[in-house]
């Protein structure tokens, strides 16, 4: 199975879809910069043509995250991209998701000088720049649109958590991990296609701003919401998902960890979609916190103790991030942790996706009568 395809849309993509470079100057391929990596692998929303990094430049953006060229080039700056691009792009999308979570001096002169060219601003930031003068400004003089993925529905408008949550009739599976920036959205994104291909009507519910970059058709910015609403607005979505398509699963797409230092996400994904099947997301390699080095992280079993206990659920499965890494040593560490666990184990981009559907079908078997043959 190639990537490509495991990252393919379950549903029909759209004729056209904008066009767009994604800016992630020095982090293409790193931690910083999962939302260009998860752009590169996956969009259904925007048409990517290169990827902004000095000092990636000449590469291929496909090669450059895993080992297979995808023609999306990565190039030196702004100039560079434009001046090679197949057409005048539609977006420059700012694709570094640091920890901060705003721009430096650096970072806004790119942006204005994009607008300058004509592209509009796709910004995943806890800045919004729809709300900066100087950004409001550009946007005017220069005819072109801000979108703020992060921002939140008007207050006015927030839901808080009901229990509608429980007449959703299908299984809701959340991928939660050991850490951030671990994998969660990607394996979320796989499993979501996988179902999907063997016969099982999957709908990925998205919780952060580069799964709604990618298309995602339900979902928020779940970190940008008011902790009062966190459990209701994930909820909403949930419901929504369900109303709207009547699906045979609902997967969550997870965030953080429930064990990490600094951030509740993984609490409220819990709470509010309380799903009845967790897949776990591991990277083996990495041995503490994103961010965080003062800060061992989690193991599996620790994690898998705290879901079950903090909630009324069960993991149903565990998936691996390859970083740093060989093919050899991942299937050592499937086998291991498969036998200390006593749940499924996989990686969701370097094994077959049967072994996804497996993890499924063993938790729910009800959903056995609606599998056929996974397509690879």
């Amino acid at each position: 199975m190639s990537l490509s395809h495991a990252l393919s849309s379950a549903s029909v993509a759209p004729t056209y879809r904008p066009t767009a470079v994604v800016y992630c100057e020095a982090n293409f391929g790193l931690i910083d910069g999962k939302t260009a990596n998860g752009l590169v692998r996956h969009s259904e929303k925007y048409e990517i043509l290169a990827v902004i990094d000095s000092e990636q430049a000449g590469l291929d953006a496909g090669t450059v995250l895993d080992g297979a060229a995808n023609a999306i080039p990565i190039r030196r700056d702004l100039d560079d991209a434009l001046r090679h691009a197949a057409g005048h792009p539609d977006f420059l999308i700012f694709g570094i998701a640091p920890t901060s979570g705003m721009l430096s001096r650096q970072e806004r002169g790119v942006l204005l000088e994009a607008m300058g060219h004509g592209l509009s601003i796709v910004n995943g930031l806890h800045e919004f720049l729809g709300e900066d003068p100087e950004f409001v400004a550009a946007s005017v003089r220069h005819d072109v649109e801000i979108v703020d993925i992060r921002r939140p529905r008007a207050k006015e408008d927030l839901r808080t958590f009901s229990g509608k949550v429980m007449d959703v009739t299908c299984p809701r599976i959340a991928v939660l991990g050991t850490d951030c920036a671990i994998g969660k959205r990607t394996t979320a994104t796989v499993l979501t296609r996988a179902l999907n291909d063997s016969g099982v009507h999957a709908v990925l519910v998205g919780t952060g701003q580069t799964g709604l970059m990618q298309g995602a058709r339900y979902g928020l910015a779940l970190d940008a919401v008011p902790a009062q609403f966190a459990a209701g607005e994930v909820e909403a979505a949930v419901v929504e998902a369900f109303e709207a398509e009547d699906p045979d699963v609902i997967v969550i797409e997870g965030q953080s960890a429930l064990s990490h230092p600094a951030y509740s996400s993984s609490s409220f994904i819990l709470r509010g979609a309380r799903p009845q099947g967790v897949v776990l997301q591991h990277a083996p390699a990495r041995p503490q916190f994103s961010d965080f080095p003062r800060f061992d992280r989690s193991t599996p079993q620790s994690e898998i103790n705290l879901i079950e206990t903090f909630a009324d659920t069960r993991v149903i499965g565990l998936t691996l991030n390859h970083e740093g890494m060989t093919d050899a040593e991942v299937s050592t560490a499937i086998a291991l942790y498969e036998g200390s666990l006593s749940i499924p184990t996989t990686d969701a981009l370097t094994r077959a996706p049967e072994r996804l559907v497996e993890m499924v079908r063993l938790a729910f078997p009800q959903l056995e009568r609606k599998l056929t043959v996974v397509r690879s």
